[in-house]
């Protein structure tokens, strides 16, 4: 395995931005991918190619997470280093994959607003970690890493869908 740990460490700390910015690892790990994500989709016209796009990237991003998070973490000698942000973008795609079936994006400031909400909720939800969140980073390695963002994702969709339903 120590022939991939640099490898791994590029992919799980976005190529090292885990380590180096002031702003926290989490956030650090859910920008990007957020904004990828909103120019990609700028792009594309049909929320069919929206959600084929989002759903193959969350399979990137969980794969490739979980197999460079257990390596990271092994190497730092850590449960779930803060440098590790390749977590954050699975959690992050997955709020806007769940979401995106229920929420009519007509527009591009509709675009825009959703995946603001979308990385703010995440944002909310990856931090306060409430039940059964929390209970996710008691999985073993990689796995653990990753799956307490997932349900992240998950209540942050969830209250994507809910308040687009309430305030739009």
């Amino acid at each position: 395995m120590s022939g991939h740990q640099p490898l791994a460490r590029a992919v799980a700390t976005f190529g090292g931005l885990g380590d180096r910015l002031p702003a926290p690892g989490t956030t650090v790990g859910s920008l990007p991918p957020a904004l990828l994500w909103f120019g990609i989709c700028a792009f594309l016209s049909t929320s069919s190619a929206r959600t084929v796009l989002t759903a193959a990237g969350l399979v990137l991003f969980t794969i490739v997470g979980i197999w460079s998070s257990e390596i990271e973490a092994e190497r730092r000698a850590e449960g779930d280093p803060r440098p590790i942000v390749i977590d954050e973008a699975a959690g992050q795609w997955l709020t806007f994959l769940v979401a995106l079936p229920f929420v009519p994006l007509l527009s591009s400031v509709d675009l825009a607003i959703f995946a603001t909400a979308g990385f703010f909720l995440f944002r909310f939800f990856d931090v306060v970690k409430v039940w059964p969140i929390k209970a996710f980073e008691k999985l073993p390695g990689g796995i653990g890493i990753v799956a307490d963002d997932l349900a992240a994702g998950y209540f942050a969709a969830a209250c994507l869908i809910i308040g687009w339903k309430v305030f739009a």
